[in-house]
């Protein structure tokens, strides 16, 4: 039975957050031939305040300016 975990950082709608679920779990059955009923889709949303890259949060990425 196949397990997909994804982590993305929180703001997404629930409608995009379906979406994903939904292809994700499409993508799965068709490539690597498990029944649809056994795979499960687990998405974690992680606050941009917890997810840093290069030692600054997506948080304070998202409050700088372009340059």
């Amino acid at each position: 039975m196949p397990q997909i975990d994804v982590t993305l950082s929180a703001g997404r709608t629930p409608e995009q957050i379906r979406a994903l679920m939904h292809e994700v779990h499409q993508a799965v059955v068709r490539t690597a031939g498990a029944r649809p009923e056994h795979v499960r889709v687990v998405v974690h949303e992680v606050p941009r305040t917890h997810w840093a890259t290069g030692d600054v949060t997506l948080a304070e990425m998202d409050g700088q300016t372009p340059t």
